[in-house]
Parts: structure tokens; C-alpha cells; sequence
């Protein structure tokens, strides 16, 4: 059977502080959670009931081991999980500043296993199959995953839904000037785009919500996802739907997590044939509780939370509405 989500690209070991509000020279005591965006859209989409896998590879070391073990313990299948000699699996630090504070200390040089990805290694039957393909910026950084990430989007040919998560991390890059004409290539074969301001200014040169919108919609997708911080999410589809979506109130805090969670809601809505509203509702909404949370992976939540925070959401709303 065809897998509901497949997510291609990054991953490895968050190393969290169990000490906020103080730097990584203070912290004394740390949790080990799976992690790597991809990867935590997955078990996001697992944790909603789907069939999930991810396309990547660890090094051959404990941490790899951990990754599939975790992987499986979440439910997603690791058939697709390959191990690389390039270097150890990659390991993640952050410190905790709510609530909007969180510097991330990637150790993934000088090149990590999930960049490694090769095109003739691709299962592209699955990938094609899959009802959802998940891909990220990330994954074009460096070669072989660029040629990788790309010859998947070109076989599956929108196949079905292929979301690209523009995913910007500079220092991922040997020369960040170079991504626009990847991210061009990729929107090509993409029929969802999701990304921050600053991800969309680097894939269109458009930062305003509206103009970043249409931009991507230029560019090739069927629905544009610009996520506007404290201001919501704005999502605009070429058949003329639009929806724009208040913050969810959260006490934050760790919001590193928040964007896989709202990705993973993205997929169940999709797959649940939804419409643009209450598909992004619903990812705002899950993204808020993975940011009131302190892990990733661990902290995805199941639909039946991210539809009491619905009810809470929209309760709160109306009491305010009540007082104007």
C-alpha cells in the first residue's frame, strides 16, 4: 500500500536544555529527542493515524541506532532509512530563551549523512505512490541530496500533493546566493509551498504576505502557506480560496518544534480533503501546542488536542469579542 506521508530529508538527535532561560556554558542536564524537520513531520503525521515514512540516512553509529529506534517507536517506517560513512549522525543543541529566543546549534560538519541521499538509491515507485511528498530547502544545500531531492520531485510529477517546506538555513549553504534557482526548480514540481517570511523573501524575493503569496503561485503551486509569525498564518490557493489565521494563544516554551507540528497537521488535513480554512486552522492550532512544549518529536500532538485547543481558541475569541 501506498505510504499517506513520505518526508525526505534531515535528520538526527535534538540535545535539549532541562534548564530554560539560561545558556548552554550554564545548563547542566539535558533530553535526547529525535529530531530534523522532515523526520518530525512524519511522526507528526503518524501521530494522526497515517502511514508515514521518511527518506534519509544516519551514520553508522548509537545515534543512528536511536533514530530508527525512535523512528519505529512513533511509527514510522524506516525501510527507506539508509546509513552513510561520511560522517556520525548529526546532533542538534539549542538553548531556551522564552518566549522567542531558541539559537540552534546544528553539529552536521563537514557534511551530514542526510545530505548523502543518492537519486539511483531513490525508491521512486514509493515516492511516486505516496498520497503526500514532503521535501525542504535543506535538502537542496548540497549534492548528492540537491540532485536527490529534485529527481523525486520531477518523477512524482505532482503526482498527488508534494509539499516543499522552504526550509532556509543559510549555514547550510557553501554559497546562499545559489538557492533561489533551486528553490525555482523545486516549485516547478510542487503543488504546496510552506515558509516563513524570510524563507519566501529568499525563494521569490517577495517578503509582504500577499506578494510572497502570489509569488509562489507564480512560480507553480497550486496553495501558498506564509507564515507570519505573531501576525498568523495567510495561506492563498490559485483557485481563489484564502484564508488568514490568527495566533493561537500559548504560553511558549520551546517554539523549535512548532512549524514540524504545524506541518504534520498539514498533511492530515490534506489527506482528510478539507478545505483551505480548516486545514490550516487546524495546523495553526498544533503548531501552538508543540510550542507550549519542550521537545519535537515527543511532543506532536493527536488530533483530539489539537481540537480541544480549537474549542479553547475559539472560547477565548469570543469572550474577547464579547467585551468590545
Amino acid at each position: 500500500m501506498p505510504f499517506d506521508v513520505m518526508a525526505m530529508g534531515r535528520v538526527g538527535v535534538d540535545v535539549y536544555p532541562l534548564q530554560t532561560g539560561v545558556g548552554l556554558a550554564e545548563v547542566t542536564s539535558f533530553g535526547k529527542y529525535l529530531g530534523g524537520s522532515p523526520t518530525n513531520v512524519a511522526v507528526a503525521a503518524a501521530r494522526y493515524g497515517h502511514s508515514a515514512a521518511v527518506i534519509t540516512r544516519t551514520g553508522r553509529d548509537p545515534f543512528g541506532d536511536f533514530v530508527r529506534s525512535a523512528l519505529e517507536g512513533y511509527g514510522v517506517d524506516t525501510r527507506f532509512v539508509g546509513t552513510s560513512d561520511i560522517a556520525p549522525t548529526p546532533v542538534t543543541f539549542c538553548e531556551i530563551f522564552p518566549p522567542d529566543d531558541f539559537p540552534l546549534y546544528f553539529y552536521r560538519l563537514p557534511k551530514a549523512p542526510d545530505l548523502d541521499i543518492r537519486p539511483e538509491e531513490l525508491d521512486l515507485a514509493a515516492v511516486r505512490d505516496a498520497r503526500i511528498l514532503w521535501v525542504t530547502g535543506t535538502g537542496l544545500s548540497e549534492e548528492p541530496s540537491r540532485s536527490a531531492t529534485l529527481a523525486a520531485l520531477a518523477h512524482r510529477a505532482k503526482a498527488g500533493p508534494t509539499v516543499f517546506d522552504l526550509d532556509w538555513r543559510p549555514m547550510f549553504w557553501s554559497n546562499p546566493a545559489d538557492a533561489r534557482a533551486y528553490y525555482a526548480e523545486a516549485l516547478r514540481h510542487t503543488s504546496v509551498a510552506v515558509g516563513n517570511l524570510d524563507e519566501c523573501e529568499v525563494a521569490t524575493g517577495e517578503r509582504e504576505p500577499y506578494a510572497a503569496a502570489k509569488a509562489l503561485l507564480a512560480a507553480g503551486v497550486e496553495l501558498a502557506v506564509v507564515k507570519q509569525g505573531p501576525k498568523g498564518v495567510l495561506a492563498v490557493g490559485r483557485d481563489g480560496s484564502a484564508a488568514e489565521i490568527p495566533p493561537v494563544p500559548v504560553d511558549v516554551v520551546n517554539g523549535l518544534g512548532a512549524g514540524d507540528a504545524f506541518g504534520g497537521a498539514l498533511c492530515h488535513g490534506l489527506l482528510s480533503g478539507w478545505d483551505t480554512r480548516r486545514t490550516i486552522a487546524f495546523a495553526n492550532a498544533a503548531g501552538a501546542i508543540v510550542a507550549g512544549r519542550l521537545s519535537c518529536s515527543d511532543a506532536m500532538p493527536t488530533r483530539a488536542e489539537v481540537e480541544a485547543k480549537l474549542r479553547e481558541a475559539s472560547i477565548a475569541a469570543s469572550a474577547v469579542q464579547g467585551k468590545v
